[in-house]
């Protein structure tokens, strides 16, 4: 009879990728708001930002950009936050990637755990994960579980064993 060692180990398996954000997040460039996108001058960037329509970016995340070198008073800001909060699932003054990572991390921080509560778990290896997620899952499953380790559940990496 076949004995399968991997299902009788008790190791529980924690996928980062299920974590991963599920938002559609669209980057949108400032400079398109700015006086012949390169100045921001107040009367021309709020009469642009009031004339934006915001039809494609409801219920999305949107990575505030700016690939011009321009000087950008923080009221800009606010005034995009203004402008945006109501209609957008998410948004933030930065790269599509960085913003990408900070709600992967979000959901990984929210995510209810407990039921790795004293159980030996693994945490699946998969190429091109951000270095800091796998820093998170250790920090967030070191003080509930009995074992924790890196891997596959059939030849994992024993990083922390509660004496």
């Amino acid at each position: 009879m076949f004995v399968n060692k991997v299902e009788n180990s008790g190791i529980m398996a924690l996928d980062l990728i299920d974590f991963k954000t599920t938002l559609e997040i669209i980057e949108f460039d400032i400079k398109t708001l700015f006086f012949q996108e390169i100045i921001v001058k107040e009367k021309e960037f709020k009469a642009a930002l009031a004339a934006l329509e915001l039809t494609p970016f409801i219920g999305k995340a949107v990575a505030f950009t700016c690939s011009v070198d321009a000087i950008i008073p923080p009221w800009i800001y606010m005034a995009l936050a203004d402008k945006f909060h109501t209609d957008v699932a998410y948004y933030d003054f930065k790269s599509v990637g960085a913003l990408e990572l900070e709600l992967w991390t979000q959901n990984l921080k929210r995510a209810d755990l407990s039921h790795y509560q004293d159980q030996k778990v693994v945490v699946r290896a998969r190429p091109n994960m951000p270095e800091s997620l796998y820093m998170l899952a250790a920090a967030r499953l070191i003080p509930i579980v009995t074992t924790l380790m890196y891997g596959e559940v059939g030849m994992p990496k024993v990083i922390f064993k509660r004496a």
